[in-house]
Order: structure tokens, then C-alpha cells, then sequence
């Protein structure tokens, strides 16, 4: 059975991906991939989907012909809606025909995910469906108004609207914590201290390449500029102007401006759903610290999501009902995000 999804509308950044394209940096070819992978994998997870569409800030609205889907949706708390009725922001539920779904930015996220039970017909870009919006490389540009996927169902029988209770999507006010270098030696001890006790703030500048920051400047030991090397999703990059920015998913594969500290895997999606103007700290942490808190989300994500049935003529007390809460604290530590 074939069937198509519809893009009526969507904003800036609106793009297909999968786990991301790997192999390839040798080549010049970074990954590209979601924003928020734990957020991706809970989506995807949800209807066994081998990718998702990525929404901005700026929301999407979409519908599908030929087949009702078996759709979930998860990541920052976007207003989504079925039919004008408000749905949970994670959950998983039926798409049919007749269904129009519209996902508008919400209290708080930069990013929500949608995936569908079913195989794109479309084919990969070196193995990969992931869009890479500053070199265009994948099966799809950023999605437009106009465009439409070429899908085929996966059988499934219908569903309830479930709630995805996926603790790890919990946007908490914990610093952002990294591993200092590859090159802190070309920062002073009180440049590295600046870089924990700044408030920072996200800059309006910011995309899927990189995010900027606002805050201290920070001043190199000896000149800003060196010979490119590897970069990756998380690293805290000074140029001249001392003014840091973090690199992201569509980041180049090399870079020439010193890396004072890298953003741990596990919080590499905490940091990508903050808006510009929200502040946060960084927090300097070990590599066993790191390890702890990747294995821990690894566990969470490997688990899989869990889901709370819920009828669709819902209310706020039936939100409550269901005691949803925006974290879960361990008794040896957070569970936190995790790439």
C-alpha cells in the first residue's frame, strides 16, 4: 500500500532526519542528524521508524492520503494539535486521512520531532536520509510547503492517543557540563574560570551549524587561530573575537579556532532545545563523570519509551491524572540527555 505526507506549511529548518550519515568525515561529510537525539529516539522508538521530521521554532502542519499512520511525536513542549484538539507534547496516536496535525512552538524547546510507522520510498544519500542544510546534501532540502513524501505503512492496528513517559526529555536547570579542551592550553586558568562562572545566554545567531554565545569574552595566550583539526557536535569554539560558539549538528568537519571545552554527549540535547536568550552555566566535569552519565541515558533510551493510554476527549485533569512530572532524579545522579 502506498501513501504520501503532505507538508502544508513549515517554517525555517524544517528537515528530514535519521540517526545521521557517519563515515564520511574523512571526506568533508558531517553527520548531520537530529539536534536532540534522545527526543529522536523517542519519537522514532515510539512507531519503529528509521527516521523523523525535524521542526524549528517556526512549526509545520501536515496530513497524509492513501492510509491512516501510526504517528508519534516528542521533543521540546510544542503546542501540538489534531484537529485543533491540543495533544500531549510526546505521545503517539493515529494520522488518518482526514487528520490535519499542527505543531506551533510552545512554553518551551527549539525542536519536536514527528515520526510515522512506515518506509520512505525515497532513497538514501550515502546511506543516510539525514538533510545537512548548509552543503544540501540528502534526499530532501529543509521541507517546504508543497512538498510530499512518498511512504509505505507499516501494518498496524489502531490505536489510542498514548502519552510517551520518556523521563530524559526533561528540560531541567542543571549546568550544561563539559570536558575542558582538546586546546584549554590556549586559555588562561582564569579564561577557564570564566568559562564555568559566566551566566551565558544564547545568541539570536544560531542554527543547526552552530550555536552563539553571549556573555565574557574570552582572551587566547597566544593568537586565535591554528591548524584545522577535527571538529564535532559539542565543541566550544573561541575566535578572535572572543566570543564563544557551540558547534551542532550540520557543524564543519574541520576547524581552525582553538576548542577551550567540549559539551558531553548526554547533554548535547538539553543544550540544543534551549531558545536564544535563555541562560545557562556550564559545569566542568571528568571523563568517568561523562561515561556515567552517557551509560545512564544509554540504559534509559535502550529500555525503550513507555506509554500511558489516554482517551482522546481529555482535559487538564486527566494530564494530572496521570502524575506526568518534568524530571526523575536518581539516587546517584541525574538522567540527563545523551547523543
Amino acid at each position: 500500500m502506498r501513501a504520501e505526507l503532505l507538508i502544508h506549511a513549515a517554517g525555517p529548518c524544517v528537515t528530514l532526519q535519521d540517526k545521521g550519515r557517519y563515515g564520511y568525515r574523512r571526506y568533508g561529510v558531517t553527520p548531520a542528524g537530529p539536534m536532540d537525539y534522545p527526543a529522536y529516539a523517542a519519537a522514532t522508538q515510539a512507531v519503529n521508524a528509521n527516521a523523523a521530521i525535524e521542526i524549528s521554532l517556526g512549526g509545520a502542519t501536515l496530513s497524509c492520503t492513501g492510509a491512516p499512520l501510526t504517528a508519534a511525536i516528542a521533543g521540546g513542549h510544542f503546542d501540538c494539535r489534531l484537529d485543533g484538539e491540543k495533544l500531549p507534547p510526546a505521545c503517539r496516536f493515529m494520522l488518518t486521512p482526514e487528520n490535519t496535525l499542527t505543531i506551533r512552538a510552545g512554553e518551551k524547546g527549539s525542536w519536536c520531532y514527528f515520526a510515522i510507522s512506515a518506509n520512505l520510498d525515497d532513497n538514501k544519500i550515502l546511506g543516510s536520509y539525514a538533510s545537512h542544510t548548509r552543503s544540501g546534501i540528502g534526499p530532501h532540502r529543509p521541507l517546504t510547503a508543497g512538498d510530499h513524501l512518498l511512504i509505505t505503512p507499516n501494518l498496524s492496528s489502531d490505536i489510542e492517543l498514548e502519552i510517551i513517559q520518556a523521563p530524559w526529555l526533561s528540560q531541567n536547570k542543571k549546568p550544561i557540563r563539559v570536558l575542558l579542551g582538546p586546546q584549554q592550553d590556549y586559555f588562561s586558568n582564569q579564561n577557564l574560570e570564566r568559562l564555568v562562572a559566566t551566566q551565558w545566554r544564547i545568541g539570536a545567531q544560531s542554527d543547526r551549524m552552530a550555536y552563539t554565545l553571549e556573555g565574557a569574552a574570552l582572551t587566547h595566550l597566544r593568537g586565535h587561530d591554528l591548524i584545522s583539526d577535527g571538529a564535532t557536535m559539542g565543541a566550544i569554539q573561541i575566535p578572535g573575537s572572543g566570543i564563544p560558539f557551540v558547534l551542532m549538528a550540520d557543524c564543519q568537519p574541520t576547524g581552525g579556532y582553538p576548542k577551550i571545552a567540549t559539551i558531553i554527549g548526554a547533554d548535547l540535547g538539553r543544550i540544543a532545545q534551549y531558545r536564544p536568550g535563555e541562560r545557562f552555566h556550564f559545569e566542568v566535569v571528568t571523563l568517568e563523570q561523562a561515561l556515567e552519565a552517557r551509560q545512564l541515558l544509554c540504559e534509559a533510551l535502550s529500555i525503550g519509551a513507555s506509554y500511558a493510554k489516554l482517551n482522546s476527549n481529555f482535559s487538564n485533569l486527566d494530564l494530572l491524572s496521570h502524575n506526568l512530572i518534568d524530571g526523575v532524579i536518581s539516587a546517584s545522579d541525574e538522567i540527563t540527555q545523551a547523543k
